[in-house]
């Protein structure tokens, strides 16, 4: 599956990108004042084939969660049973998310790919993940899909997170639902995660990639107070240094942190 999405997946169209910017050359209005704006329609072109490109609507949003094992590094405040609770704030409507899908009319969907304590929740939906979006005007139900390819990972500073094999099934999960998500009728795919200790190995991922100190890529997120975040940062240092992960080799990297 991975191999096959990664094939499927072309360059930007760039007639369409061409067409974009010529007419955005020709509307009434200086050069450059739409911002930003002006340069995503120019993309989103290229990844429609098309211009102008279509409106996408029927959005879902689909949270991943999971918890990591170095989570035991005190690199957060919280305990990991957080992850669970604020899974089920998902699932009850609750949360920010939530609120800001009612307003957009879009699906929430959760994917357990990795929490590591069982969820203390029932309404389970069937493992596809295609929810119930099907024309749907309304934000349908928020749906639980579980799919955790194991409970939580192993503590990167100690061990590699994750095997290969791990790595490359919580990916795949993750291309399954966007792809059941589509089938259901979603025009545009949002993702978020949640777990408590999550951003460490994010920080990681991201000097790995980026060849960043490991001081400029973490951040403080839920607010931890200067000794946490000093300890957070050499934590994020202590597992760069003991795998020395191979930017060349995404799978590789994934698995290691």
């Amino acid at each position: 599956m991975l191999e096959n999405t990664i094939a499927a997946v072309g360059p930007l169209d760039e007639a369409a990108m061409t067409a974009a910017r010529q007419l955005q050359a020709r509307l009434t209005k200086p050069a450059g004042s739409l911002g930003a704006l002006e340069e995503l329609s120019v993309r989103l072109a290229g990844l429609a084939g098309s211009c102008p490109p279509p409106v996408p609507d029927r959005a879902a949003v689909a949270i991943f969660a999971g918890d990591h094992g170095v989570h035991a590094q005190r690199v957060s405040p919280w305990p990991q049973e957080v992850t669970g609770q604020m899974v089920g704030n998902f699932l009850a409507g609750g949360a920010v998310v939530n609120a800001f899908a009612r307003q957009a009319g879009a699906s929430v969907t959760v994917i357990d790919v990795g929490v590591a304590a069982p969820l203390p929740v029932a309404d389970v939906d069937r493992p596809d993940g295609a929810g119930a979006l099907h024309g749907a005007p309304e934000p349908v139900v928020p749906r639980l899909v579980n799919a955790p390819v194991r409970r939580g990972t192993q503590d990167m500073t100690v061990t590699a997170a994750m095997t290969r094999q791990e790595a490359r099934a919580a990916v795949e999960v993750g291309i399954g639902v966007a792809g059941d998500l589509v089938d259901a009728g979603a025009g545009i795919l949002l993702t978020g995660d949640m777990g408590i200790a999550n951003t460490t190995p994010a920080a990681a991922l991201i000097a790995a990639f980026t060849g960043a100190d490991a001081a400029e890529v973490t951040g403080r997120g839920t607010g931890v107070d200067d000794p946490t975040y000093q300890h957070k940062i050499e934590v994020v240092r202590a597992a760069l240094r003991r795998h020395d992960p191979d930017p060349a080799d995404p799978l590789g990297v994934l698995a290691a942190v």
